[in-house]
C-alpha cells in the first residue's frame, strides 16, 4: 500500500484527526466522547487493514532469525507488540534470552570465518542488492515504522530512505578499505599495516529509529567483513526482522546477519560474557551505555555508544527568524521530540526573545496531532504510557518553579499516549527540562544575554551530542561552534543527519563515530606486519 492509498483509506476520519489542532468549546461531554471513539476504532480499522497487506507481503516477521532460520524462543514464550496511537497488538514475537542469543553468536562467529574471506567487491555486491531491496519496499517499510513506532508515514519513509542510505554508503565503502606502507628504521626491513575486520558484533538498537539504528551499524560492519547479532528493541522489532529477511533475499549469507529479541538483559548479559562477541555497539540511554560500558571490560571488547543528548538550540538576535522557527521547530518536534539530537533547550537572545517567542509558539500551534496514517499528521503518539508520565513529571517540576506554559502541557484529547506540542517560557537551567533528555513534544524557551552567556548554559552539561545556532553572523558562528562542547553543531539548520558525516557525541553522549568513512574504522582492528632479513638472496 503507498502513501496516496493509505491516505485515501482514512479519508472518512480526516475530518476528525484534523480537528485535533481546534479547541472543543462547543461539545458536550457526549459529543467528544462519541467522536473520540469514531476516531480510535477508524485508526484501529486503518492499522489492521495494513499489518494485514504487510503479513501477506512476508514484511511482517513474527520469529527471531538464527543462522538463516526463522525460530521461535526455545520455552515457546512471547512478547506483544503494541501500535501506540491505539494500544492493539499488532503481533507477538519469541521472548528470546540466553540461550537463544548464545546460538546466534556461534552462527555469526561461525560465518565471519568465510564472510570475512570473501572479496570487497562480493560484499559490496551484496550490501547493494540490500539496499535495492529496502528502497523498493520503502512504502511498506515506512508503514510497518508507523504502525509500531507510531511516528508520522511521511517521516516513516524518509526514515527508511535514510536507514538505507547507510547500506548504499557502506557498500560503497567496502572497497575502500587501505593498509598502509611505512618506511623501516633499519634497511632490511619492510613495515606493513594490514586493516582486518573485528569480528562479531553485539548491536543493540532504540525503538525511536528502528531501521537507520540498525543500518546504521550493520551498513559498515558488513563491509568490513564482521557479523552481528542485532538486539533491537523490544517495542519495535518488526522493521527490524523485515530488514533482516531482505539482507537474506539480497544474498548475504545465512549466519552475518542475527536477530534476537524479547529478554534484554539476559540478550545483553550473553552478548558481554562470550568471548566471540569482539565488539558491543549501542544506541540508546547513558545509563545504559555505562552498564554495558563496565560489563564489556570482562573479555575488553571493543565499544561505540551514542548515547543521550542535551542539545541546545541558540537562537542570537541576528538571526532570520523565520529560518530559526523552521529549523527549531524541526530540531524539536521530529518524531514527536523522541530523538537523541531533538533541541532540548531554546536559548534565545534577549532582543529577540518575544518576537521569537511568538513567531514558534504560532508554528507550534498549527502542528496536527494524529495517527501516523492521518494525512497531514506531523506528531503522532509518544512510545508509551512510560514516556507520558516522565514529560508530565518534567513539566510538573518546570511549573512548580515558575516556568509558564505558553502552549500545551497536557495530554491531547485523542488519549492513548498522545501529547499536545508544548511551549513553555520563563525556564531556567535548575529545572529538570533543561537538565535532561525530556524526551517528548515539550519546547522550554530560556532567555540570555550575552553570546558569553549562551556558550556557558549551552555546555552546562554532561551530554554533548549535538546543538544547533542560528545567526546570520559569519565569525560568531564559527566562535560559537569551536566554543561548543558537541560532537554536532547545525548552523542555521535544525536537521543534520546524513550518512556522509560523522555521527557521535563528546562527554558522556558517547564513544566513536558513525556513518561517513569514519564509521569504518569502528569495525577494523590494525595489524602491523614487519618482515625481516629482506636483504638476504
Amino acid at each position: 500500500m503507498t502513501m496516496t492509498v493509505a491516505a485515501r483509506v482514512i479519508a472518512t476520519a480526516r475530518s476528525v484527526v484534523r480537528s485535533s489542532r481546534l479547541p472543543l468549546l462547543s461539545q458536550s461531554s457526549s459529543q467528544k466522547s462519541h467522536s473520540h471513539t469514531l476516531l480510535i476504532r477508524q485508526m484501529s480499522s486503518e492499522a489492521q487493514s495494513i499489518a494485514t497487506r504487510l503479513h501477506s507481503s512476508g514484511l511482517l516477521r513474527s520469529q527471531g532469525l538464527i543462522g538463516g532460520k526463522w525460530i521461535d524462543a526455545y520455552d515457546g514464550k512471547t512478547i506483544k507488540v503494541h501500535n501506540p496511537a491505539n494500544g492493539e497488538v499488532i503481533t507477538n514475537v519469541p521472548l528470546m534470552g540466553k540461550k537463544e542469543t548464545d546460538d546466534a553468536i556461534s552462527s555469526a562467529y561461525d560465518a565471519f570465518k568465510s564472510w570475512s574471506k570473501l572479496t570487497a567487491a562480493d560484499r559490496s555486491n551484496r550490501l547493494r542488492k540490500w539496499y535495492e531491496l529496502l528502497m523498493a519496499h520503502k512504502e511498506e517499510i515506512g508503514q510497518l515504522i508507523t504502525l509500531e513506532q507510531g511516528k508520522p508515514l511521511k517521516e516513516a519513509v524518509g526514515e527508511t530512505n535514510y536507514g538505507a542510505s547507510f547500506i548504499e554508503f557502506f557498500s560503497e565503502e567496502a572497497k575502500r578499505v587501505y593498509g598502509d606502507i611505512i618506511q623501516p628504521t633499519i634497511a632490511d626491513r619492510r613495515i606493513l599495516v594490514l586493516k582486518q575486520p573485528v569480528g562479531v558484533v553485539g548491536v543493540i538498537t532504540p525503538w525511536n529509529f528502528p531501521l537507520a539504528m540498525i543500518t546504521r551499524k550493520v551498513g559498515p560492519a558488513l563491509a568490513c567483513g564482521c557479523t552481528v547479532v542485532i538486539k533491537p528493541s523490544e517495542l519495535t522489532p518488526l522493521t527490524a526482522l523485515a530488514a533482516a529477511d531482505l539482507s537474506l533475499q539480497a544474498g548475504i549469507p545465512p549466519g552475518v546477519v542475527n536477530v534476537v529479541m524479547g529478554d534484554a538483559p539476559a540478550i545483553g548479559d550473553a552478548i558481554l560474557a562470550s568471548s566471540q562477541v569482539r565488539k558491543i555497539t549501542f544506541t540508546g540511554s547513558t545509563a545504559v551505555g555505562k552498564k554495558l560500558m563496565a560489563g564489556a571490560a570482562g573479555t575488553v571488547k571493543r565499544v561505540s555508544f551514542e548515547l543521550g543528548g542535551n542539545a541546545p538550540c541558540i537562537i542570537f538576535d541576528d538571526a532570520d527568524v523565520d529560518v530559526a522557527v523552521k529549523g527549531a521547530i524541526a530540531a524539536k518536534f521530529r518524531n514527536s521530540g523522541q530523538t537523541c539530537v531533538c533541541a532540548n533547550r531554546i536559548l534565545v537572545q534577549e532582543g529577540i526573545y518575544e518576537k521569537f517567542t511568538n513567531a514558534f509558539s504560532k508554528a507550534v500551534q498549527n502542528l496536527q496531532v494524529g495517527d501516523g496514517f492521518g494525512e497531514g499528521v506531523a506528531q503522532g503518539p509518544l512510545i508509551n504510557e512510560a514516556a507520558v508520565q516522565k514529560v508530565e513529571k518534567f513539566l510538573q517540576d518546570a511549573t512548580t518553579k515558575g516556568a509558564k506554559v505558553l502552549l500545551g502541557g497536557k495530554r491531547h484529547r485523542l488519549g492513548m499516549t498522545f501529547f499536545e506540542p508544548t511551549v513553555l517560557a520563563d525556564v531556567n537551567s535548575d529545572m529538570l527540562v533543561s537538565r535532561e533528555e525530556v524526551f517528548g513534544p515539550v519546547a522550554p524557551l530560556l532567555p540570555f544575554k550575552t553570546e558569553e552567556e549562551a556558550i556557558a548554559l549551552a555546555n552546562d552539561t554532561n551530554a554533548g551530542l549535538a546543538a544547533y545556532i542560528f545567526t546570520n553572523n559569519i565569525q560568531r558562528s564559527w566562535r560559537v561552534t569551536e566554543a561548543l562542547e558537541y560532537g554536532m553543531v547545525g548552523v542555521n539548520e535544525g536537521l543534520i543527519s546524513t550518512e556522509v558525516a560523522p555521527f557521535g557525541g563528546v562527554k558522556q553522549s558517547g564513544l566513536g563515530r558513525e556513518g561517513s568513512k569514519y564509521g569504518m574504522d569502528e569495525y577494523l582492528e590494525l595489524k602491523y606486519v614487519c618482515l625481516g632479513n629482506m636483504d638476504r638472496p
